[in-house]
């Protein structure tokens, strides 16, 4: 009987302290329970990888497009040097001295009246004093083309050095051009250079051309005068009279 007593005691027991073990679990909310869940977890970082990626390429591209308008700032840059003002100062110097040519200027009317007054056949009905005048222009006219080339030649030659200059600042402003204007800038001006010693090397040839077409003219004019210059000497009544001319006198 004692035994069963003890055994109805510790039943009872364990039934009063069940409901008390039974009831936290009861009030525990089934949120707060923590499950992983490897798929779930795989799923969440492959979404941001992605859209770390999508971030990465959009700086890319901004970055791209950030280079992009420098290069083309650089290619739409001016050159900083400019040769224009000298080479237009070399060729003014060159026109001044053509325009400056004596007597006969680089006129196709001027040089028609006076080859038509000077350098045609010696007139015959011109006075002598006349034809020497005309000698006399044709030769200074001679000796100013002559002058006239050789200041042309001057000039030229005071132009290399100042040719010089500018090539070695073009060339090395193109060597050193950041974009693509003012490599075809520095370009254009070296081709202006170029057009700049043209012009020179065609006036120094026009300008010798015209000092040696003049000294062919006057030999010519003055063979025509000397012809007709000496058809008066020997044409009868025109003042010459042929006599007998006694050089040596004898004492008897």
């Amino acid at each position: 009987m004692k035994l069963c007593r003890t055994r109805a005691a510790r039943l009872a027991a364990a039934l009063l302290i069940a409901p008390v073990a039974v009831a936290p679990m009861l009030a525990t909310p089934a949120h707060a329970i923590i499950v992983f869940d490897p798929s779930n977890y795989v799923q969440n970082v492959l979404t941001a990888a992605r859209s770390l990626q999508q971030i990465t390429n959009q700086i890319t591209s901004l970055q791209n497009e950030a280079q992009m308008l420098i290069n083309q700032a650089r290619n739409l840059a001016n050159l900083p040097y400019s040769s224009l003002q000298q080479l237009q100062q070399s060729v003014q110097r060159t026109q001044q001295l053509l325009a400056q040519a004596q007597n006969i200027a680089y006129d196709v009317q001027k040089i028609d009246q006076v080859f038509s007054q000077k350098y045609s056949t010696a007139s015959m009905s011109a006075s002598d004093a006349q034809l020497v005048a005309d000698a006399k222009s044709r030769w200074q006219n001679t000796v100013g083309g002559l002058q006239d080339a050789m200041r042309v030649q001057a000039t030229v030659v005071g132009n290399i050095d100042t040719n010089r200059t500018q090539m070695s600042a073009l060339v090395g402003s193109s060597q050193s051009a950041t974009g693509a204007l003012q490599a075809t800038q520095a370009g254009n001006q070296l081709l202006a250079l170029q057009a700049q010693q043209l012009a020179d090397l065609t006036a120094l040839v026009a300008a010798n051309g015209r000092a040696q077409a003049l000294s062919d003219a006057e030999r010519a004019a003055a063979a025509a005068q000397g012809q007709e210059q000496r058809r008066r000497f020997l044409t009868p009544g025109s003042g010459y009279q042929p006599g007998n001319a006694q050089m040596f006198h004898g004492n008897n």
